[in-house]
């Protein structure tokens, strides 16, 4: 409905779609997740964009007239009839591990909700779990199955037979916690993830998968790892005003000798290579084995953060840095079908 209305009032402005917060690089916007009221986030543009940019520097009115077009809409069809129909969702049918529950599910605004009892059947307590939403329906409690992919299970949606396919006990391959270590994605893997989130990603980088397959692998680094925390950094290669794109900067590495602004590598492959000494400078204590370029190599206490986790207030101010990076190495392997 904003889409829609912000359009009619600003039909220049590129309409991108709607996707649920769980086809997003992170597999879940906390934003849209975890508070009571409706949510959602809305992207207007891209600063890195010149277009985008010139439109949302010279039609700010007409952006904001759309979406308060667009919310009133919303008011107005969230207004109960007096006699309100009873409500009703369309059953779905649940594949686990290869077979039909016995049990149905529902769906709820395109989300898959499972029965309580099946979660209880998998060994899993979501009573501590804080923003959980907990549906009943025909006295039975639903919840929502994405909600279980913390939980070592695999959710996914069977289009052509409208179920939700679970698969548990599922645990990602090697050890996706460990900095130093052996990556499994393939090339073609690593450009579709980084597609999936942003369809122009490759035009200016079109080697950048195969630049971190090889540099991570001659210094022992995970590159589904670094890869994935590059995604972050820049936002899918969206970049930002503070790192622009021509500083081949991947890693949001800052630069030496108090100067404030971010650091820039004359190619796309030494920049790459830099983010993974620097990380190979947090991992371990083992000695690089190209030449070094990272010119803040020698500032990092040597093996302080082997695990990713441990990079969250060293990296990135953020405390939960690495659970964000670890999340997308777990939509990577989703997405290349590894879990």
């Amino acid at each position: 409905m904003l889409i829609m209305s912000l359009l009619r009032r600003f039909p220049q402005l590129p309409s991108r779609g709607a996707i649920p917060d769980t086809a997003t690089g992170l597999g879940r916007l906390i934003f849209c997740r975890c508070v009571s009221i409706p949510s959602m986030s809305m992207e207007l543009g891209f600063l890195t964009n010149p277009e985008d940019k010139i439109l949302m520097q010279s039609r700010r009115g007409d952006i904001a007239l759309g979406i308060a077009d667009g919310l009133a809409t919303w008011i107005r069809h969230r207004v109960e009839p007096p006699t309100p129909a009873p409500i009703t969702f369309r059953p779905i049918s649940i594949n686990l591990n290869g077979g039909i529950y016995g049990e149905e599910g529902v769906l709820i605004n395109g989300n898959a909700y499972i029965p309580i009892d099946l979660v209880d059947r998998l060994g899993i307590d979501l009573s501590s779990i804080p923003g959980v939403r907990r549906v009943a329906y025909k006295n039975i409690v639903y919840v929502k199955a994405i909600e279980l992919r913390d939980f070592e299970v695999s959710v996914s949606w069977d289009h052509a037979n409208q179920a939700v396919v679970l698969r548990s006990n599922v645990r990602p391959p090697g050890q996706i916690d460990r900095i130093m270590g052996s990556g499994i994605a393939t090339e073609v893997q690593l450009m579709m993830f980084l597609r999936s989130n942003n369809q122009n990603a490759l035009t200016a980088f079109p080697d950048l998968a195969k630049l971190y397959r090889e540099e991570a692998t001659v210094e022992g680094v995970n590159y589904d790892l670094a890869f994935s925390q590059m995604c972050l950094e820049t936002n899918f290669l969206r970049f930002s005003e503070d790192i622009l794109s021509t500083q081949n900067n991947f890693g949001g590495l800052a630069a030496v000798g108090g100067n404030t602004d971010s650091a820039s590598f004359a190619s796309a492959r030494i920049g790459v290579r830099a983010h993974i000494q620097h990380l190979k400078a947090y991992a371990c204590t083992e000695p690089l084995v190209q030449e070094l370029v990272d010119r803040r190599f020698r500032f990092v206490t040597r093996g302080i953060a082997p695990e990713v986790a441990q990079l969250g207030g060293r990296w990135a101010a953020d405390v939960q840095y690495g659970s964000k990076i670890i999340a997308l190495v777990r939509r990577l392997f989703e997405i290349a079908g590894l879990l």
